[in-house]
């Protein structure tokens, strides 16, 4: 465990060193001061609007730093030949790949956190609150939609380059977020196999779009029930592990040589 914790707290570190999360977190400070200058239509009554953009810019800011971090995380081990020292010291790839992980989920998580505080700090200075409970849960959610997209971008970049990691997670975390729920629609018109392959497909792919409460919390509906809050939760855990599976399947047997550079 101390390995995995060690682990997790260099990508503390280099998140710090390298100023991302502040660079964003000032991207929607800046967003979220320009929200409370608006009036729209001569009306004082815009906080649908800023709740509405606000989760919006988060989920993007948050997508972006989760993914850009965990695709960077094993390609610059093996680039800087710091690869050679970590598996000469008693940690197993498996380690290496859950350190990893663990610390681009929390550092991510942590940013996440940073975000939906500025956002209800701005909503209520507009006079409308979150519920606490719907936020709770659309918060908990995210995290669970963060954990996937950074087990996803440790299992592209153990075969891969970061750009070419990066590239390709932003390609499958989009097409999961936007084109894949729109498939039940299609198959209506579909016959044979081009129906059983995008269904296979449906199934196949991990379902982000289940992840995301922000119509609740932008238009107040109410918390969502538990059974089901508790099988999307269990849902993301599930993917996550497979995702973490596949990456140590790929890299467990991958081979390093001195003067690589990836």
């Amino acid at each position: 465990m101390i390995p995995i914790l060690t682990l997790a707290r260099v990508v503390w570190l280099e998140l710090l060193r390298r100023k991302d999360f502040y660079v964003l977190l000032c991207l929607l400070t800046a967003l979220c001061a320009g929200l409370l200058s608006l009036d729209i239509f001569g009306l004082g009554g815009i906080v649908a609007f800023i709740k509405d953009l606000g989760l919006l810019a988060i989920w993007i800011l948050v997508w972006i730093l989760t993914l850009n971090l965990s695709v960077r995380q094993l390609p610059r081990e093996e680039s800087q030949g710091t690869i050679f020292p970590l598996l000469a010291k008693p940690i197993s790839r498996l380690e290496l790949i859950i350190g990893k992980w663990l610390g681009c989920w929390s550092a991510a998580g942590f940013a996440t956190f940073c975000f939906y505080v500025l956002l209800a700090g701005v909503a209520a200075l507009q006079g409308g609150a979150f519920t606490p409970l719907v936020l709770a849960q659309g918060f908990i959610l995210h995290l669970a939609a963060v954990a996937i997209l950074a087990a996803l971008g440790i299992l592209l970049s153990t075969r891969l380059n970061s750009d070419a990691a990066a590239t390709l997670a932003y390609l499958i975390s989009g097409a999961c977020t936007l084109v894949i729920p729109q498939i039940p629609g299609v198959l209506t018109t579909l016959v044979g196999p081009r129906r059983d392959l995008l269904l296979a497909l449906y199934f196949a792919t991990p379902h982000l779009e289940l992840f995301d409460l922000r119509r609740r919390l932008v238009h107040d509906w109410g918390p969502l029930p538990t059974q089901p809050f508790l099988i999307i939760l269990i849902y993301g855990v599930l993917i996550t592990f497979i995702l973490l599976a596949l990456a140590w399947l790929a890299y467990r047997r991958k081979r390093f040589v001195r003067g690589d550079i990836l």
